[in-house]
């Protein structure tokens, strides 16, 4: 049986397919060509001019009823029509959709009892939903619309999924992206179940809001804080349940007042059924950026003292305390241990064994907190995480014992590589694991705040594997301002809904999916590209690292080649748009794409200047020009989208300079006066220049002529990822390392023509790390059988060789091997570690 959606009003509309599914996270075609025929048998939500009733019990969960309000604004976005609402236990007369949670909806729980609904798939169930067609339900109602949920929030999820199969994307708020219109909507017979969702908490981190969020929210919604307070909060909420998401760690950076600060904000979270937690420097849901540093003495009448539990117990333990008296009755995670007021080192005692010791008594006291204070749902113990984030980690590795039921959250290096998950032993660990990842970050080696280019299929291998390694208990991800990260965004919670659904060998089609579904299917390939091509070239280099990493001057020009291609075509492409959909596509292609190839031009043009001055070439200038340019193009780029996208709505959202690096300014650039100096230089007698060196062989690691696999795994081609979109890995994830025994290693030949001599090979791979502590990321080479030369790229976090790797896009060993003879050569590069993932071999 078929449960779809028929949007008629013109021939040959185009209709979007809800498929059958009994497996939990069945997917189908998004969209497909359907007839604009009218079906007898058909539910007719939207027929003739007339709406079904919206159906729901008054004392359902509040969020029930923000569901169906949020979906009857979404029915008159599509066809100009606003369903009438219900509730209670008496049912109109007519076609209606009934909306409950079992258990919780009297109308629910009537058809279940009555056999016209199945809820075994549903009962004891997290976060799922039925969506289906039921026959004569009750008297008066010939046919109706069931969407039932195991829990409140399963309901809200099922209601935003039929939403956005009817046409209104997540982003139908957030990024100005209107649904097509249509007079009528029809629901064939049939049944969906979905769920339980593959993470248990998913969800998001605002943060480093200094430069978007807070001062939209201040400018626009909540005018009367001055902040981001609870009436940007409801949007927030609701894209979250859009994008099937339940837990959220508040904006929290200095200038930002606490969440708990306005008492709306929880009272909201809780209608919303948005489970509020805190980051990693955020213990006991308290935000001590604002609320120790700043408040507290507001708050207790009183200074607070050194933020050191050693010394300055009784006060904090209080300041927990009253905390958890306020959130006892929402539901909430919380984070256990400590670190800096902001997001420094825990203070204590210098010594490390010490400093493991006070955060154990930390850890200690606030479980007493929690057991004292709020109550176990269904006998399950109350959420907790730790977090591993940065120095922490060392903490942990030092010996640090955490309660079995705490969900350790292991967190990436801030560029989006997972610095380390739980072994075999942690993996048996009752609270199990979790992450945190980063599309958004302010830090070392250099920020990536303006614009979001982590591309779907790097998220999908990092998070894959995590999951994979039993990391399935909670991940939130770091999307700063939430714009311009909506893609990256919705890509992650529709990962952590359903891992299986986009692998590290899919996901680079996820970039089409997401286009159809917010573009339409006539112009989904195109806009695809534009985005691979992005994400390509934000790799090698992000638009805000270019100062962090070098080109040689062909790689220039190649890049500036390539961007300037994808942005001529996102100019033209822009003549297509619909109209309605024209500031969306701003929003979301267009300013990242222009945005990149502009600052590309201004570092690339500014640096050639200077390098033709110096040789008194007059051409200099010329590419002065060109730079300032560039520069000038970002600033007005960036005033259109704060002054005339969706009519100012974005006005403070969207910075050019975001904690104005260096990288935003206009970089130095050749004037007449060095060109001038650069002439004199040139008429002096110069020593003669160096030959160039040879251009080295490059190889993609997918271009192997041959390959062996170890029994039980396959080598895989992973596109989109890593290096120029093309990394190969040894799967399923944690299989054994080959590091002691090469001769039984996996492998990948290769075929090159060499000359005699030495020659060395250079293995270019995704800049990742080990799996778990103990676990390296070796490989071996061989030319023409000679013995294997090792190599481990796993480097420490923080180190040298990390900052270059992370900000260039791939680690990179070398081995050196003599060739007796030129001629044809075989080069076999053996994977020893689960985790490598090659991208290229460059031999020189």
């Amino acid at each position: 049986m078929f449960l779809r959606f028929l949007l008629s009003g013109k021939p040959l509309a185009l209709g979007l397919l809800l498929i059958c599914a009994t497996a939990a996270h069945a997917q189908g075609p998004l969209t497909a060509p359907l007839t604009a025929a009218y079906s007898a048998q058909a539910f007719p939500l939207v027929h003739a001019h007339q709406v079904a009733t919206l159906c729901f019990d008054a004392t359902d969960a509040a969020v029930v009823r923000v569901a169906a309000e949020a979906f009857a604004g979404d029915v008159a976005r599509v066809t100009g029509l606003k369903p009438r609402m219900q509730t209670g236990a008496k049912t109109p007369a007519g076609p209606a959709v009934i909306i409950g949670t079992l258990g919780q909806s009297a109308l629910i729980d009537k058809l279940v009892a009555s056999g016209k609904l199945k809820a075994r798939q549903l009962r004891g169930t997290w976060e799922s939903y039925s969506i289906s067609v039921v026959e004569k339900p009750f008297p008066n109602v010939p046919r109706a619309l069931v969407i039932a949920g195991s829990d409140r929030r399963g309901t809200a999820f099922g209601v935003f999924e039929v939403a956005r199969r009817m046409g209104v994307s997540p982003w139908v708020w957030w990024a100005d992206v209107a649904p097509a219109h249509h007079d009528a909507l029809y629901v064939q017979p049939g049944a969906l179940v979905q769920g339980p969702p593959a993470v248990q908490y998913r969800g998001i981190f605002l943060n480093d809001e200094d430069w978007g969020l807070r001062p939209w929210a201040a400018r626009h919604l909540d005018k009367d804080v001055q902040d981001i307070g609870p009436n940007t909060y409801a949007h927030i909420f609701e894209l979250l349940l859009r994008l099937k998401a339940n837990y959220i760690w508040p904006a929290m950076h200095p200038g930002t007042k606490a969440f708990y600060h306005y008492p709306a904000d929880p009272v909201l979270a809780d209608r919303y059924a948005i489970v509020v937690g805190g980051s990693h420097c955020e213990p006991m849901l308290r935000n001590n950026v604002f609320e120790w540093a700043e408040n507290y003495e507001h708050e207790y009448g009183q200074k607070p003292g050194e933020w050191r539990y050693d010394l300055n117990g009784p006060q904090m333990y209080r300041y927990w305390e009253d905390r958890l008296k306020q959130s006892a009755q929402y539901e909430s995670v919380y984070t256990v241990g400590m670190r800096g007021i902001h997001d420094g080192s825990m203070p204590g005692p210098p010594d490390r064994a010490a400093k493991v010791r006070l955060l154990d008594t930390v850890i200690t006291d606030q479980r007493r907190l929690l057991h004292q204070y709020v109550k176990p749902i269904n006998g399950q113990p109350v959420p907790q995480i730790f977090c591993p984030y940065k120095e922490v980690l060392t903490l942990y590795q030092a010996g640090l014992k955490l309660p079995d039921d705490v969900t350790i959250v292991w967190a990436d290096d801030n560029h989006g590589y997972i610095r380390q998950l739980s072994d075999k032993e942690e993996q048996k660990r009752s609270g199990g694991s979790g992450v945190y990842y980063h599309v958004s970050y302010w830090g070392a080696p250099q920020d990536y705040l303006w614009l979001s280019s982590i591309s779907p299929a790097l998220m999908s291998y990092e998070l894959s594997k995590a999951y994979a390694l039993g990391a399935k208990r909670l991940w939130v991800v770091n999307v700063g301002d939430i714009k311009p990260a909506e893609l990256e965004t919705q890509f992650a919670m529709d990962l952590a809904w359903n891992v299986g659904r986009w692998t590290p060998a899919t996901a680079d089609a996820y970039a089409a999916r997401w286009a159809t579904e917010t573009f339409g299917a006539k112009l989904a390939p195109a806009i695809a590209r534009l985005k691979h091509e992005y994400y390509r070239l934000g790799h090698a280099a992000k638009p805000e690292h270019l100062s962090g990493v070098s080109f040689t001057a062909p790689e220039q020009d190649q890049r500036l080649a390539d961007y300037q291609k994808i942005a001529a075509e996102a100019e033209a492409l822009e003549k297509q748009i619909p109209a309605s959909l024209r500031d969306a596509y701003f929003e979301l292609i267009l300013y990242p794409v222009l945005g990149a190839r502009l600052m590309n031009e201004k570092v690339f043009y500014a640096a050639r200047s200077l390098e033709l001055a110096k040789k008194g070439d007059d051409q200099a200038l010329g590419f002065t020009q060109k730079s300032q340019a560039a520069y000038d193009q970002i600033q007005a780029l960036t005033r259109r989208y704060n002054d005339e996208i969706a009519g100012g709505k974005w006005a403070g959202m969207m910075s050019s300079h975001p904690r104005d690096q260096k990288i935003f300014e206009m970089p130095p650039v050749a004037n007449a006066a060095l060109v001038a100096e650069g002439k004199a230089a040139a008429a002096a007698p110069r020593a003669p220049e160096a030959a160039l060196a040879t251009a080295p062989l490059m190889l993609p690691a997918t271009a192997f002529t041959s390959k062996g696999a170890a029994p039980n795994e396959f080598l895989a081609p992973l596109p989109g990822l890593g290096l120029e979109g093309q990394g190969l890995t040894r799967l399923p994830y944690d299989v054994p390392s080959f590091a002691a025994d090469i001769a039984h290693a996996p492998y990948l030949e290769y075929r090159a023509n060499l000359s005699a001599g030495p020659h060395s090979v250079f293995v270019r791979c995704l800049p990742t790390f080990g799996l778990y502590a103990g676990r390296g990321l070796h490989y071996a080479v061989s030319v023409n059988g000679g013995p294997p030369q090792t190599v481990d790229v796993n480097v420490p976090a923080d180190s040298k060789q990390w900052k270059e790797n992370v900000l260039r896009g791939f680690s990179q060993g070398q081995t050196t091997h003599e060739v007796a003879a030129s001629g044809p050569a075989t080069i076999r590069l053996y994977l020893l570690d689960a985790g490598l993932v090659v991208n290229q071999l460059q031999i020189q």
